[in-house]
């Protein structure tokens, strides 16, 4: 019998503890969907809610007509770019931008707003963080249940962010900066190393004790590049009494600690005065 009264003791003070931390989940009445994707060299973030038709006549009376609309559902929807975009022919800096609509008969405004943290439409709009406003007329489509947000038509150097809902799609034309991103990369690799490559690598060399004469001659062409800051020449002095040619090193230690003077660096100038101290009795 103890044993018994026991048993039902745990029983119940199991259940009793399970009821009051279980949880019951339910699904959200609008869904939130999040959509990566790259267009060219740039990525494409949308992150929004979902609400659905259930029977509801959509445009023109649950979202009415020439009125701001959160264009989705809870939080603002947001789209955010890697890259600085173009979007009817206005530069829209990379970042991340909450979308409002203003839906019409004939015609829609879209609206990319510079604060993304709101509740659906701000309370009080701030016409100097529309970073861009566009005007699209829409398209007549197969009846949509389900609010969605798409990169569609996707090229290497544009897409459309389509907004699809009912038997209306509002697409929005985006230019992205592949061929500027592109030329800009192959003028660099074509040009060849910058000087700082250069230095980086001498100073690679210097340091894993290899090839000094190699390490030598990339630090030179990096100075001749117009890479002559006091850390530069103090890397150069360093190689130079690696190879044991301490007049040269002195030479250009002493033209670090001028440079490192200038730029009031106690650290360079103690470290200079200390190699050229050195190297001297040698």
């Amino acid at each position: 019998m103890k044993n018994m009264f026991k048993f039902f003791f745990v029983s119940f003070f199991s259940l009793s503890f399970l009821g009051l931390n279980a949880q019951i989940k339910t699904p959200a009445a609008s869904q939130t969907a999040k959509l990566e994707t790259m267009v060219g060299l740039t990525t494409v973030n949308i992150e929004y809610s979902r609400p659905s038709k259930n029977g509801r006549k959509i445009f023109g009376d649950l979202v009415p007509y020439d009125v701001m609309w959160r264009t989705g559902a809870n939080k603002n929807s947001i789209v955010t770019f890697s890259d600085d975009v173009m979007i009817a022919g206005k530069e829209l800096k990379k970042g991340a931008y909450s979308v409002f609509t203003k839906p019409g008969k004939m015609t829609w405004e879209v609206y990319f707003y510079a604060d993304t943290e709101n509740w659906g439409v701000p309370e009080k709009w701030d016409d100097t963080k529309v970073a861009a406003m566009v005007t699209i007329t829409p398209q007549t489509v197969t009846p949509v249940e389900t609010f969605t947000m798409n990169v569609a038509n996707v090229a290497s150097d544009f897409f459309h962010l389509e907004m699809t809902w009912d038997n209306v799609n509002v697409p929005v034309k985006i230019e992205v900066p592949t061929d500027k991103k592109v030329s800009a990369a192959i003028t660099a690799v074509m040009a060849g190393p910058s000087a700082g490559d250069y230095y980086n690598a001498a100073r690679y060399y210097r340091e894993s004790k290899k090839d000094l004469v190699q390490a030598l001659a990339w630090m030179n062409k990096s100075i001749e590049m117009g890479n002559d800051k006091f850390w530069v020449l103090r890397q150069k002095s360093l190689i130079e009494a690696d190879m044991g040619k301490f007049k040269e090193a002195i030479a250009t230690a002493n033209l670090s600690l001028a440079k490192a003077k200038e730029a009031a660096n106690n650290d360079y100038i103690k470290m200079n005065m200390d190699s050229i101290a050195a190297w001297s009795k040698k």
